[in-house]
Formats: C-alpha cells, structure tokens, sequence
C-alpha cells in the first residue's frame, strides 16, 4: 500500500510516468472513478451519519463499520483531484500530490486492517463467544484501533518519500511518478506492500472465514448469521477487487528479481487495476443497502438503521446470553 494505493499507488507506474497508457484504459479509470466517487461519496457519508445519529449503543462491528466508512470517505474525496489529472494535469502542487497520495495510501492500509479486524471479531465471537465476555469491549476495541490507525499512518510514510510530480512524454505533469534510489528499494517498497497490505491479511480472512462458514452450519440464530455474512461479503469483494493490482505487483517483484523486462501492455493493465481497487472504498455502502434490503419503510428507522441496530442488538443480546450460561453453570 506503500506504493500502490493512491490513486498514484494504484494509478501510477513504478518510477515511470504513464507515458504508453492508452485513450482507451484513460478513459476506463476515469469512469470507474467517477462511478467510484458518485456511489462511495455518498453512501459513506449516509453509513457515517446513520452510525452516529441512530445508533446509541454500538458493538464491536457497528464501530468497525463506522472506522471503515471514515477511512474509504477519506480516500473517495480525492478521486476528483485524480480524475482532472488524468483527463488534463496535475496542476495542484508537489506538496499536494504528496499530501494526497500519503492519505490515499494510509486509508488503504487502516481499510484493509479494518476488515481484518472485523473477521478475526466475527470468527472469535461464532467460534468462541466465551472469550468475548473476558475482554473489556470499549477498552480493548480502542486499543486495537488507535493501534490499527497509527501503523497505517507509519506505513503510509514511504509513499510520500517516493512519489512526487513529474512530467510526461507529452508534457503534461502527472502526480504519478515513483523514484527509487536502486531495484532493492523498489523490490522492499512492493514487496512489503503486497505482503502486509493483501496476503498476509488475505490468509488470516481465509482461515477465520472458513472456521466462521463450518460453524454458521449449527447456528440456529438468523441475526447472527446475517452479521457473519454481511462481513463475508465485505472480506470477498476487498478479495476480488484488489487481486489484480496484487497480481501486477507480484509480477513487477519476478520481474525486478529475474532482470527481465516488463511487457509492453503492463501499463495500461495496471492502470485499470488501480482504478479497479477504488471501487473497494465505494461499494460497502451498496453491501449494506443490499442486505437491508428486508426492512421497509423510510430511512429515519429502517433500512441502514435497523441493519445496525439488527448487528450492534445481536451482539448485546449473545453477550446477555453467555452471561447468563455463565452464572448457571457457576452456581451448578
């Protein structure tokens, strides 16, 4: 994410300018972008809104939910700046591409560690609800997300150090250009990227997703089903949209180690992969428009607000129940 995320980080190439991309995949990245903006923008900023109006009693996956919307706000409102560059030029400043891609690839990062968190939540709370009640939930959960936030905000450092303003082959400036001072910085900057920002992550979803799915099989409890699936929608389209900026990276790593050349069309496929990995701060919204898609009614009390109160009562109520088991089996 250090080099990648941003619309720089997944817009750019890697210490060149985008000089051989096409009108074609130009012309792509801006419509996913824009589509990108119109969707995510807003239905951000209804999530953030409906969170902190409606929803007085907040569990652990409502405030998870409610960090991730604020970090996917933080880099749609940026893609503007993105769009207008790639239409024209980067006329904004040096100390504005870098503030901008710094932002970018910081919320990219806390977005990724978010849905971590928010699986490794739900797998511990199907899987072992037990262990919930031995933690103290607002303590606990503002550890792990002040933690959360500050190494994303460390890992998005080298972005700033590495990109910077250049010029094009047809003149124009792009806010897209990556100087690495050797290959070995180059291969450490996306090497750590695609470790730390997608596999790494993408193995722990894995694991406790399929733990979550075996269990979900036993559970009789329709609210905590519909949690643990809305999460599970969430963890597989993070998968399937930033696969292939992951599979660009990892060939620019075999390519970098082997000293072979990169292929002509590399361009125009990371381009589109870059802007394909926008969509991921967008479209949770349209996930949780989808899943209350049950409840009728206005906006005030329904839709998204008894989607949460659904998520944040469930969570209540599991919690009452074990604490009930608990001081049966205590007095048997």
């Amino acid at each position: 994410m250090n080099t990648i995320f941003t619309s720089s980080h997944s817009l750019n190439d890697t210490g060149t300018a985008p000089n051989d991309r096409s009108v074609m995949s130009t012309s792509a990245a801006c419509v996913i972008l824009g589509l990108s903006f119109l969707v995510g923008a807003p239905g951000n900023l209804l999530v953030i809104w409906t969170i902190l109006k409606h929803i007085r009693q907040r569990s652990h996956t409502v405030l998870l939910i409610l960090h991730l919307a604020v970090a996917d706000l933080l880099v749609l409102i940026t893609l503007p700046l993105w769009m207008y560059s790639l239409a024209s030029s980067w006329v904004f400043g040096r100390d504005t591409c870098k503030a901008v891609v710094y932002v970018v690839n910081a919320c990219m990062y806390s977005s990724v560690f978010l849905i971590t968190i928010m699986s490794v939540e739900r797998f511990v709370a199907i899987c072992y609800p037990f262990k919930m009640l031995g933690q103290k939930s607002v303590g606990t959960l503002s550890k792990c997300l002040g933690g959360m936030w500050c190494v994303a905000l460390l890992l998005g450092i080298p972005a700033i150090l590495v990109n910077d303003v250049g010029e094009t082959d047809d003149g124009t400036l792009q806010c897209t250009f990556k100087e690495f001072t050797s290959d070995s910085q180059e291969l450490l900057c996306l090497s750590l990227e695609s470790s730390v920002g997608f596999v790494i992550p993408f193995v722990i979803l894995a694991v406790c997703y399929y733990k979550v799915a075996s269990q979900l099989r036993s559970i009789q409890s329709p609210a905590k089903r519909r949690s643990a699936i809305l999460i599970g929608c969430v963890v597989a389209t993070f998968a399937l949209l930033w696969l292939p900026h992951h599979i660009v990276n990892i060939a620019d790593i075999v390519v970098l180690s082997t000293g072979s050349a990169k292929p002509d069309f590399r361009d125009n496929v990371v381009f589109v992969a870059g802007a394909l990995a926008f969509i991921s701060s967008s479209i949770n919204p349209v996930l949780y428009a989808f899943a209350a898609r049950n409840f009728q009614g206005g906006l005030r009390r329904s839709g998204f607000v008894k989607l949460f109160l659904d998520v944040a009562s469930n969570s209540v109520k599991t919690k009452q129940t074990l604490e009930v088991q608990m001081a049966t089996q205590t007095e048997v």
